[in-house]
């Protein structure tokens, strides 16, 4: 019995050994990023500052400020107009330029174009594409997940490494101070990894599903089990939910919606009246409804990754998805058709809305960020950490790797825990795989790099 804990602590060491060593540059991006945008609102108004508190005499109509934004890019197609924050404030108009690419264009009340952003290059979106995808599109999507399924088990391993087993509260609770450099980086590493592990899981676990395989498939078995009701909100891979999904798709932007002519948002088109842009705007104000407020053309896309409707959709795209409501208006009449609010949604999706809003740092506010802000400097704080103690151990010529646990012992737990992180993580079931394959076909033939792994019996 003795062997077999053994043997099963040494395996399992080994697998956090290996797991952080692939997932301390990814806890280095990752944390980085995402504290950074955890605070998307503050960023966006402060890269928005000069287009903000402006006077507010002499305002034109909505319809006039689109018309300005259209007449500033010839070509050009109206996709959203997002309203004010407060009284003052630029609008954001969301246009389609004639080879597809968009803008942000901001006009001011009296219905002057005072400037215009390429949404891929604003601050959040670059931090976000880093975050989800590390700017290489679905490839750096499935490395995200690959190495948050691995940060997971690295977080599972690293707790049963932390287990007291009979220890004081020193060294388990909060570090030792006096014992020398090398105990007080294990310590470090061992104390902050306790506090925040509760913390990361949560974060990882929220984040899966945006990722694209794990993402699918808790897509495909909604699907099965009947678990959708209303559109889904938030991206699987970087990418919008639905099959007629358009390249531009973004976190959380304007431009999950579609493109119209002017045309198509008031006046007259093919001998029909619309109810004009003014009128929706209005409504819209009158809700109250959290900001952003997206206000999209008859034509467009109703929602995030909704399918083109014909009708004008009023949606709060807010990040705390509890405050989401989207709202439809009849093209002709103006009449409200539907009202989408967070409630209506299934369980299933609620939950995964609470989710999305805590790891956005969206759910309670500054709390939540702040929350948010401790836990991204934990997990840097056990990467660097961890970096040092490896550093430390690690034997002249050899990756340093924990001794090799006795094959021939056969553990149960262990093969529970395999079976389990299978089921739950594909991604870190294939590398798994992959690695079994790596070290029982290839590892025989390259003596040298076994010996450097410290992979010999």
């Amino acid at each position: 019995m003795a062997k077999a804990n053994t043997s099963f602590y040494r395996t399992i060491w080994r697998w956090h050994f290996y797991a952080a060593l692939f997932v301390i540059p990814m806890i280095l991006i990752l944390a980085t990023t995402g504290t950074t945008y955890l605070f998307k609102p503050q960023i966006d108004r402060w890269e928005e500052r000069s287009w903000r508190g402006l006077p507010v005499a002499g305002a034109v109509t909505p319809d006039d400020q689109v018309a300005a934004a259209l007449a500033a890019f010839p070509g050009a197609k109206f996709n959203s107009y997002r309203l004010p924050a407060a009284e003052g404030d630029a609008a954001l108009v969301h246009i389609a330029l004639k080879d597809q690419a968009m803008r942000d264009v901001f006009v001011s009340p009296q219905g002057v174009v005072l400037g215009a952003l390429n949404p891929k290059t604003r601050i959040m979106q670059v931090a976000h594409d880093i975050h989800g995808q590390l700017l290489i599109g679905k490839q750096g999507s499935w490395l995200v997940e690959l190495a948050a399924s691995w940060a997971i088990v690295m977080i599972i391993t690293g707790l049963y490494l932390w287990w007291p087993r009979g220890r004081g509260a020193a060294g388990v609770l909060w570090p030792r101070l006096s014992g020398g450099n090398r105990l007080v980086w294990r310590d470090l590493h061992a104390v902050t990894g306790f506090w925040v592990s509760g913390l990361a899981m949560v974060l990882l676990l929220t984040g899966l599903p945006w990722a694209d395989v794990w993402g699918s498939a808790f897509k495909a078995v909604r699907a099965e089990m009947g678990w959708v009701k209303g559109q889904q909100d938030w991206t699987i891979g970087g990418r919008l939910p639905t099959p007629d999904a358009d390249e531009h798709a973004e976190h959380n932007h304007a431009t999950m919606q579609g493109s119209v002519s002017m045309a198509g948002m008031s006046g007259h088109d093919h001998g029909m009246t619309h109810v004009a842009l003014d009128t929706i705007v209005a409504r819209a104000r009158s809700e109250h409804l959290a900001f952003p407020v997206l206000v999209t053309p008859p034509g467009g896309k109703g929602g995030f990754g909704a399918k083109r409707v014909m009708a004008w959709t009023v949606r709060s795209d807010t990040q705390n998805r509890p405050e989401r409501v989207t709202i439809t208006y009849d093209a002709m009449t103006g009449k409200e058709q539907s009202r989408e609010t967070f409630a209506d949604k299934h369980v299933i999706d609620r939950v995964v809305g609470y989710g999305v809003a805590w790891h956005e740092g969206a759910l309670f506010g500054a709390v939540n960020q702040v929350i948010g802000v401790l836990t991204g400097l934990a997990l840097i704080v056990l990467a660097v950490s961890g970096f040092v103690l490896w550093r430390k151990r690690k034997p002249e010529g050899r990756l340093g790797a924990p001794p090799l646990p006795d094959r021939r012992v056969a553990s149960l737990g262990l093969k529970v825990v395999i079976a389990a992180l299978f089921v739950f993580l594909p991604l870190f079931a294939v590398s798994l795989v992959a690695l079994w394959l790596f070290d029982r076909f290839a590892l025989p033939h390259l003596p040298r790099l076994a010996q450097w792994l410290g992979l010999e019996v």
